[in-house]
């Protein structure tokens, strides 16, 4: 079947309980990916699909899994198909797509995360699966404490592979796979084939159809990206007025570090904009609460890491926001493919510093293509930024300028008997004057650093007397020796 024809769900052999549940969904025509992955599934073969997110990928493999599925039952911690996830947030949206592509048929499919409580989860398996869908980490915990048995597993689905490289996952996917002894079909699907997978498909895939229908980390159609040049003291203050000059009503901003998101988010919310977080160090009930908040509404701006960034499907995503450049190329076309899903126009802004020339450079290579720039106005910067903490203010009178590497130094002319002597970095010390021979006020201080005539001296551990007995020597110098140049 050619990439560029136009079946229907009806051409494609599935069960007509499957085909009512489409119909629901109001879907008529698969996209290019489920077009030519479905009947290859039907046909049990292996098969690897290399597809960007948004087109439809997990339909792919489970409409065809429920086909295949729907005649036989499973047994008690025995399931018949495994599919691994990378993250919490895409193994239930996975979970999501068999509750409404099946429900039409009687199966039972059980989702193993962490964060949740294994008491549902395992009466669930007592009863029998027909579908279990897992992370890695959480399926072998349950299978080295003897609560899952994998002998059963028919058909095996690594979905995101690239992802699950990228976090470190690929040694425990290696393992589940030798344990799947009795597995028939294994179906590998990623957005990219970085040489690892590659490596990975060779080893455990028999004669796979691979099924690719475009060009790997290729920028959306009907995403408008562009790159906001932005000076990295002003990120924050650029991100608030980026949102409000280009009017956006709801965003994922993406961050590349978890450290940063807390701080990213906060300025949100003192912007007066509803933002709340969402990375890997959250409890399961949390992210999942922050998920339907956003999905909902409730929730305007989601500041994420990547690890949430393959995990949400929402069809109407207006905009995605790169606080930071990722580091990663194929990860820029990942984030931006969160928007301008299903038909719809999306949207993508991408913070740059001029720290972050190499990394756009990269971007722009593997996309092979120049991403239009925007530049956002100076005062309206600088009036979304914080105020930056003053330094130590200095009259003009009383300026001092460098000689040399010496450390000397000379006054800058000044109209006589008008400059302070002695300034500390907020407030005269002394307002001593020659033709005013008055008697000294006292003044107790804190200790504090002196700035004497453009160099600075530790105070020391007792306060500091204006005058007095105390006043170091060099601070009653004669008016004379002060009207030098």
């Amino acid at each position: 079947m050619s990439e560029t024809s136009a079946p229907r769900f009806d051409d494609l052999g599935l069960r007509d309980e499957i085909l009512r549940a489409v119909a629901d969904a109001g879907y008529v025509e698969p996209t290019p990916i489920q077009a030519r992955a479905i009947p290859a599934i039907l046909a049990r073969r292996d098969v690897i699909g290399i597809a960007q997110t948004g087109t439809g990928k997990t339909a792919s493999f489970v409409l065809p899994m429920l086909h295949i599925l729907a005649s036989g039952r499973g047994r008690a911690r025995m399931p018949r198909s495994l599919i691994l996830s990378p993250t919490r947030e895409l193994a239930t949206q996975t979970a999501r797509n068999f509750e409404i592509y099946g429900k039409y048929l009687n199966l039972a499919m059980a989702l193993l995360i962490g964060g949740v409580g294994m008491g549902d989860q395992e009466r669930l398996l007592d009863r029998g699966v027909d579908v279990l869908i897992v992370t890695p980490g959480r399926l072998l915990d349950w299978y080295e404490r003897g609560r899952i048995l994998l002998g059963g597993v028919e058909i095996l689905v690594i979905d995101e592979a690239d992802r699950m490289f990228d976090m470190g996952f690929m040694p425990d996917v290696e393992r589940i796979v030798s344990l799947l002894l009795g597995r028939k079909q294994t179906l590998l699907f990623s957005a990219t084939m970085p040489p690892e997978v590659r490596r990975l498909a060779e080893r455990f895939l028999h004669d796979p159809v691979e099924i690719q229908v475009a060009r790997p980390a290729s920028k959306a159609e009907n995403v408008e990206d562009v790159v906001v040049e932005v000076s990295p003291d002003h990120k924050r203050g650029a991100l608030v007025q980026l949102i409000r000059s280009r009017a956006v009503p709801k965003a994922i901003v993406f961050c590349n570090r978890k450290r940063d998101i807390g701080a990213v988010m906060r300025h949100l919310q003192r912007a007066g904009l509803n933002a709340r977080d969402l990375h890997g160090d959250l409890e399961q009930v949390h992210r999942q609460q922050t998920l339907d908040q956003f999905t909902s509404g409730a929730i305007d701006f989601l500041v994420a890491t990547d690890v949430a960034g393959r995990g949400l499907d929402i069809s109407d995503m207006p905009v995605v926001i790169n606080f930071d450049v990722p580091m990663n190329p194929e990860d820029y076309v990942h984030r931006i493919g969160r928007t301008g899903r299903a038909g719809r126009k999306g949207r993508a802004f991408t913070l740059v510093t001029p720290e972050d020339a190499r990394y756009l450079a990269a971007i722009e290579k593997l996309t092979k293509r120049t991403i239009p720039r925007l530049r956002l106005a100076e005062d309206g910067v600088a009036r979304e930024t914080g105020v930056v903490a003053e330094r130590p203010r200095v009259e003009p009178a009383a300026a001092s300028v460098s000689t040399g590497s010496g450390g000397r130094r000379r006054r800058a002319a000044t109209p006589p008997r008008e400059a302070p002597a002695v300034r500390t970095p907020r407030e005269p010390v002394a307002a001593h004057r020659a033709a005013e021979n008055k008697p000294a006020l006292a003044r107790r201080e804190a200790p504090r650093r002196l700035e004497v005539a453009g160099r600075r001296e530790v105070g020391e551990e007792r306060p500091v007397v204006a005058f007095g007995e105390h006043v170091p020597r060099f601070l009653m110098t004669e008016p004379r020796l002060r009207k030098s140049a």
